[in-house]
């Protein structure tokens, strides 16, 4: 008996979604409408913000540049997305008696991606929306009369306390529980206090809750069919739904736009270190493909998927930077300030002394010249938020992790040749040069909404501020030895030095 195809599986299946508007979950909902033309319904947990509700919030996101291939090819597949008004910070996700039944009826498949991934998120509400929200969403699959699998997204770095991750949940020293009622009964400022004890070996509250929520959900699932897909550093599509597509400023993106507008030039990291960094629509496609296989082939454990590229086709940070300068240049943003341009550094010391003198000082030198104009100063703001995004990636940029792949890699081998077109994730398929250019022009289009018509302007703009970089370097240089050449000691010294590389000029000649 042949093995049902991906897309087979999903015939008639209704799928239920957490985050689904986030940045992976859109990606998903995309991708499983356009692959997927056989599923009956996606019903996706939205909460109303903003004064609209989940229908206005359902007609906005549907807008985005992300659907344009459905909107244009297949619309009516976009009205298969049904809201459900929720929120996964309150008792039993905010889901309305009614909508709760239509779920327990009508779900066969789980994605549960909704989560918060600041960094520096206050450790109360980081257990509110990571585990809570998790443990909230497991007792409603336990009611779900049809459930067919949980997919749990969860993080790489949850494990970011060993140099070793393979694709197992390991032991944690506090109590998933334990730490949900402290949050509950302690006051904020007691929290706060306390997080960098209860942390301690990780680096933020968002790896820590992940952890967490990762031995809870061992704990909490029990018979449920249920697998945990780990990406790493995610960043924009490879190819779907369009090549370099990415709409938020997390991880590395927002330095990337400041780095190519000029005014980001320092930073610390080790550039011999492996980034494990993966596409987005790779991630989606493993988390479709692992929830087919978890629901076809039933288990008594939960399979974890660590979805990373540090295995199987590792990009150092130098290569990485280096890339990113490259297409800068190549593809510049409109109104930069300055010249791309800037390097990594390995000591903190070195680097605090250049953010002080290539970030601070230029920065209060332009909100000087903006109130004398007697515009808002913007950079020494910009600039804080610039280096707190900096050093919580310090952490993961200046060490390197080896996250062990092995389910992937059979996952891979159990596809169809159809289904391993379809709902690629092989990360050897990722060729880095091509995939940064495609970033940082899906930067320029989507994060910074400049028109392509614009790039001979931006170029024209950018080969100006290249020529007033390097003027400015010589006169510096110029200035410098002036000072040194009123010293009649450095004076000898500075042509002592400048014979003998004459005489060594000479000789190669």
């Amino acid at each position: 008996m042949a093995t049902m195809t991906v897309k087979d599986f999903y015939r008639d299946k209704s799928i239920f979604i957490t985050g689904g508007t986030g940045f992976m979950g859109k990606v998903l909902v995309e991708k499983l409408l356009r692959s997927c033309p056989g599923i009956k319904n996606i019903y996706l947990l939205m909460r109303p913000k903003r004064g609209q509700d989940v229908q206005q919030r359902l007609r906005e996101l549907l807008n985005a540049p992300l659907f344009e291939k459905l909107r244009r090819d297949c619309p009516d597949e976009l009205l298969k997305i049904v809201p459900v008004a929720g929120d996964v910070t309150e008792p039993e996700l905010g889901i309305s008696e009614a909508d709760q039944g239509m779920l327990i009826r009508c779900v066969s498949v789980v994605f549960h991606s909704a989560a918060t991934v600041k960094f520096d998120e206050a450790l109360k509400l980081s257990v509110t929306i990571n585990m809570l929200g998790t443990k909230r969403l497991v007792q409603l699959c336990h009611r779900m009369q049809n459930l067919e699998v949980l997919i749990h997204v969860s993080t790489a770095y949850c494990n970011c306390d060993r140099t070793d991750v393979g694709e197992e949940i390991y032991q944690v020293p506090q109590d998933p529980e334990q730490v949900i009622a402290c949050t509950k009964w302690m006051d904020d400022s007691l929290v706060e206090e306390l997080t960098p004890k209860l942390i301690a070996g990780r680096p933020n509250t968002y790896t820590f809750t992940k952890a967490l929520a990762e031995r809870m959900l061992l704990r909490e699932s029990g018979s449920l069919p249920v697998a945990i897909v780990r990406p790493s550093i995610v960043l924009s599509s490879l190819k779907e739904p369009v090549a370099g597509w990415v709409d938020n400023w997390n991880g590395p993106t927002g330095i990337i736009v400041a780095a190519g507008k000029g005014f980001f030039r320092t930073m610390l990291c080790h550039e011999d270190k492996v980034a494990d960094l993966v596409p987005v629509d790779i991630v989606i496609n493993l988390m479709i493909c692992a929830a087919w296989r978890t629901a076809t082939h039933r288990t008594d454990s939960i399979t974890v998927y660590n979805c990373c590229t540090g295995m199987q086709n590792p990009i150092t940070w130098q290569k990485f930077v280096d890339l990113s300068f490259k297409y800068s240049r190549m593809y510049p943003a409109n109104n930069a300030i300055w010249y791309p341009g800037g390097r990594c550094r390995s000591s903190a010391f070195l680097n605090r002394v250049c953010v002080t003198f290539q970030h601070m000082l230029p920065a209060y030198l332009v909100d000087f010249l903006a109130r004398l104009r007697g515009s808002q100063p913007f950079m020494v703001r910009i600039q804080g938020k610039l280096d707190k995004a900096a050093r919580c990636l310090e952490y993961f940029s200046t060490q390197q992790w080896n996250f062990r792949d092995d389910n992937v890699r059979r996952l891979g081998e159990q596809l169809s040749p159809e289904d391993r077109q379809t709902f690629m994730f092989d990360v050897k398929q990722i060729d880095w040069p091509s995939y940064l250019e495609n970033y940082i022009l899906g930067i320029r289009q989507f994060i910074l909404k400049e028109n392509p018509e614009t790039l001979p302007i931006a170029r024209s703009h950018i080969t100006k501020l290249y020529w007033l970089h390097r003027a400015v370097q010589f006169g510096t240089l110029l200035i410098v030895l002036r000072i040194l050449l009123r010293s009649s000691l450095t004076r000898s010294a500075w042509f002592f030095l400048l014979s003998i590389v004459l005489r060594l000029c000479r000789m190669i000649v």
